[in-house]
């Protein structure tokens, strides 16, 4: 069994499928969807269940024996009875029904209090902290939501896993960088990162299909566990005991009334506090209602969704891709030997490129030092992507009749991704040049980034063809995970500008233009440049935190505030004329 299924039943009424590693007991119902094939080739565990709701047994055994009733579709047939099962179960998912079948979570135990609590207080915190922008309030707003999973989970008997625990404490590093970094881009790759990571820690999945459909379990969650919230409120409403929960309601609003009656005339008495008061409470106009109200309950729903997630997980690593059809040796390694021998001329020239010097390059082709470098570098990444493409199809058809045939494989893909690996370093190294000659900027860093984060997945799928690809689809989930966190602690525009600031340093040369349009992460180094030019290249970002006005110290980010606080100190000074002919507002090209 997965590991995350610790402690839960393997079988349960209308429930979850069997363990694929186990046969499938006999069909006694037409819509059992788990020996079917699903959508994408997808090859499911068997389910045994009853007849569908409202279907004689009689009626249901002929339907098995002979096929879907006169008139229907026999596939058809089969959906309409899964989902018959479904609705009967109270199951809900948006997978075609033979996937929900095989990954549908068993059923959770009734809600406890303290779940309920954390998800109100998760969409409390997304409703008063998240309206002005992100910062520390969304670390603010996901942590009540991690406590209610890992009280649903650990009333549902799962004990928590080393993997687990990884992928957790990831999504609470990610879900930091937004409180750390002004640039919008890192803080987007480090949210889609943590709810990878986030649904790997709930459902603890660990093949490919469930490392790449986990995070969308979060949707199917999302309407189970508002099913499961309401269930538990409709228990507890029906059996209030009115004599426990009066005065507990009673006495918090007394407090209430009181905290804001005495706050009131404490902050009219004094300035100091009142202006303390007014920093640490969140600014709540009516206008802004509607939009406080809808962030509630989107967190209370996230919450919701992912305490369900924690108490019954889906079981992702049920879906099951059928390999494909073995090729012959010939037929499969033909190609792939070709590739090899293409890989292996062009980096042979790259290694001449290199000890025979640049300039005997540009003196045949014509182009200059910085045309050659940018010319190569996008057409090498795509090499890259492709390269990694063809080796996922040659898995699938690759030879497998015996051992032979095995280490056959590792030696062709083996060769092909050690080649691919040289192609990844006349890449990096062309982007190298093409720094040189005309300065770092973010977008430069992000696809110098991203070539390295390839050829890591290269290195980890040579390990696992040595060493066995069992952890491969959590290597690269990790590997990812890794490449984005440090990507977001790094400052891309931080980089951008200690680089070009440290370039004008040693040679006079710099691109105002290009700072206009940078964050407040990159303040700190602009600040080393010499007047005029220092406020020349800080006017764009100055003009941005002005329009951005006053934010509240929950939805600042440690770069906005740095930024701000140098730019207090030492204001921009330079005038618009003087900025305009040093170059500042030409127009440029990445």
């Amino acid at each position: 069994m997965p590991d995350h299924t610790e402690g839960e039943p393997d079988s349960v009424s209308g429930g979850s499928p069997a363990d694929p590693a186990r046969p499938a007991p006999p069909r006694t119902e037409p819509g059992a969807a788990g020996t079917g094939e699903g959508a994408g080739g997808a090859h499911l565990a068997g389910r045994a269940g009853a007849p569908a709701p409202g279907v004689a047994p009689a009626k249901a055994a002929g339907a098995v024996r002979g096929g879907a009733p006169e008139g229907w579709d026999p596939k058809a047939w089969q959906a309409y009875q899964v989902r018959r099962q479904r609705a009967a179960s109270g199951a809900w998912s948006v997978l075609p029904p033979a996937w929900a079948e095989a990954v549908r979570p068993a059923p959770a135990a009734p809600v406890p209090t303290a779940v309920l609590l954390a998800a109100v207080a998760a969409g409390l915190a997304s409703g008063l902290f998240l309206g002005d922008g992100l910062g520390l309030g969304l670390l603010m707003a996901a942590v009540p939501a991690v406590i209610g999973a890992y009280l649903a989970a650990r009333t549902a008997r799962r004990r928590a896993r080393a993997w687990s625990v990884t992928w957790a404490l990831g999504c609470v590093a990610l879900l930091g960088i937004p409180a750390l970094r002004d640039a919008d881009w890192p803080s987007a790759l480090a949210l889609l990162a943590a709810v990878l990571l986030g649904a790997l820690a709930l459902h603890g999945s660990r093949t490919w299909p469930g490392v790449l459909l986990s995070p969308f379990g979060f949707v199917d969650s999302a309407v189970l566990g508002i099913r499961w919230a309401w269930s538990g409120l409709r228990s507890r409403g029906s059996g209030v005991d009115r004599a426990r929960w009066l005065p507990v309601v009673k006495a918090t609003g007394v407090a209430l009334v009181l905290l804001v009656l005495f706050g009131t005339l404490f902050a009219s008495a004094d300035a100091a506090f009142a202006d303390l008061l007014d920093g640490l409470t969140p600014e709540i106009s009516l206008g802004d209602g509607p939009v406080r109200v809808l962030l509630f309950l989107v967190g209370a729903v996230l919450a919701l969704a992912a305490a369900r997630a924690a108490a019954a997980p889906s079981r992702w690593d049920r879906v099951r891709i059928a390999p494909g059809k073995p090729r012959s040796r010939i037929e499969w390694a033909l190609p792939l030997i070709v590739l090899d021998l293409l890989f292996a001329g062009f980096n042979a020239v790259q290694l001449a490129v290199l000890f025979g010097g640049y300039d005997k390059v540009l003196e045949s082709t014509g182009l200059t030092y910085a045309e050659y470098a940018r010319q190569g570098f996008w057409q090498l990444l795509w090499a890259t992507l492709l390269t990694l493409a063809v080796i996922a199809l040659a898995l699938r058809w690759a030879p497998r009749a015996g051992a032979g045939d095995r280490r056959f494989v590792r030696v062709v893909l083996g060769t092909l991704c050690a080649l691919t690996l040289i192609v990844v370093a006349s890449a990096l190294r062309r982007m190298d040049l093409y720094v040189d000659a005309y300065g770092l900027t973010r977008l430069r860093v992000s696809v110098a980034a991203m070539e390295l984060w390839l050829g890591l997945v290269i290195v980890l799928i040579m390990a696992a063809g040595a060493f066995g690809a069992r952890l491969l689809p959590r290597a690269v989930a990790a590997s990812m995970a890794a490449a984005v966190l440090a990507f977001g602690l790094l400052s891309p525009d931080g980089m951008a500008a200690e680089t070009n600031v440290t370039r004008f340093e040693q040679s006079g040369k710099l691109d105002l233009a290009y700072f206009q349009d940078l964050s407040a992460d990159a303040v700190p180094a602009l600040d080393r440049l010499p007047e005029p030019r220092r406020s020349c290249a800080l006017r764009g970002i100055n003009d941005d935190l002005s329009r951005r006005g006053p934010v509240p110290w929950y939805a600042v980010s440690l770069g906005e505030y740095r930024a701000r606080q140098i730019l207090r100190e030492r204001p921009v000074t330079a005038s618009y004329e003087v900025c305009r002919s040093l170059g500042t507002f030409h127009s440029r090209i990445e």
